[in-house]
């Protein structure tokens, strides 16, 4: 009984493994997401929402436009103010376009 035990957990992890490598991957891509340059037109705090007008967002194979972002983080509206020039790093999540990073642009 004891070695149909170790049996059973070697195939769980072998089975786990796949997966691991999968979600490391996907952090892997989300950190490694590149940084767009912007100015921000609107910061509408009661729904966690900015406007932006952005360079070429690479990783989501978007043109330069203005539009509007959910933020990941409402805390990350007041760092910012309508006229600031930002750097900032957008994903799509849940599907909806979301700010997951910003800083002021130096």
């Amino acid at each position: 009984m004891k070695t149909f035990k170790h049996i059973l957990a070697a195939c769980v992890i072998a089975a786990a493994l796949p997966a691991l490598g999968y979600a490391q991957s996907t952090v892997a891509q989300a950190s490694a997401a590149p940084e767009t340059s912007g100015v921000v037109k609107k910061v509408n705090l009661d729904q966690g929402k900015v406007t932006i007008t952005h360079g070429p967002l690479v990783n989501l194979d978007m043109p330069a436009m203005t539009m509007v972002f959910r933020v990941a983080d409402p805390q990350m509206l007041e760092t910012v103010k309508v006229g600031d020039n930002i750097k900032f790093t957008a994903e799509k999540v849940n599907g909806a376009f979301t700010v997951i990073r910003v800083k002021q642009a130096s």
